[in-house]
């Protein structure tokens, strides 16, 4: 059982809050029901291993007030933003025969006897907590979701989980999708496509071989060339015939 103790508390300043607080107590309050609000502290101690659980705030405890026993369920809390410690805590009375709506933990079991997980599947996770309305004597502490003989592309849905008595998810319009068993992804390199010729444009072996030699010279022996080209294109024009000289 979830038995906390707890102790009625007097304080009315912020200094004697903060001294609750410094002798490593928990202000709280205790809310609901047709009972006035009751102000308690509890232990910081009982909270270092619970608090920060994923199932604390969907969790009903006993509280022990000074020997007198109240059921409740802890509703909000508040840290302190430097430390991040808990400074201050809201509990509601459970009324017996009242409903609650309640954000529950989902829980995924047998995740080695599932078939498709064993073939390389991935399970995704589309719910981590559903809102259920519960039975105040009937709070579920987690969502159970069996992945016993899960095949691959198989949806998890709220109707394949079995819910305690009087227990409903609020969402009643469709039977949605707690998680997915589906195949892995693989990514694939693409590979290298060697650059060819366009169609019907086959180079010959002799404009390859002029190619490359052009390719192949450098800046100077192109400048080179290109002298010597004029050098002779002048020393041709020099030999031919004036038309004087024809005349005569």
């Amino acid at each position: 059982m979830n038995i906390l103790k707890a102790i009625k508390r007097n304080t009315k300043t912020a200094g004697q809050v903060n001294k609750l607080r410094s002798e490593g107590f928990i202000p709280a309050i205790l809310y609901g029901g047709k009972l006035n609000n009751l102000k308690i502290s509890v232990k910081k101690l009982q909270f270092q291993d619970i608090i920060k659980t994923e199932t604390f705030m969907s969790k009903v405890f006993d509280l022990d007030i000074d020997g007198s026993s109240e059921k409740a369920l802890p509703r909000e809390i508040a840290f302190d933003p430097v430390s991040d410690e808990p400074i201050h805590i809201d509990f509601m009375r459970i009324v017996k025969g009242s409903k609650i709506i309640l954000e529950i933990p989902v829980k995924f079991i047998n995740s080695e006897k599932s078939p498709g997980l064993k073939k390389g599947g991935v399970l995704n996770i589309v719910r981590r907590k559903v809102e259920l309305k519960c039975p105040a004597e009937t709070i579920p502490n987690e969502i159970i979701v069996d992945l016993d003989n899960v095949e691959i592309n198989t949806s998890l849905k709220i109707s394949s989980v079995k819910l305690p008595e009087g227990v409903t998810p609020t969402i009643t319009d469709r039977d949605f999708v707690i998680g997915t068993v589906v195949a892995p992804t693989v990514l694939v390199e693409p590979e290298k496509v060697e650059e060819v010729a366009a169609e019907g444009e086959a180079p010959t072996e002799g404009a390859e071989a002029t190619a490359k030699t052009d390719n192949d010279k450098s800046p100077d022996d192109k400048t080179k060339t290109t002298a010597e080209d004029k050098a002779k294109v002048a020393s041709a024009d020099k030999d031919k015939p004036t038309s004087k000289e024809k005349k005569k």
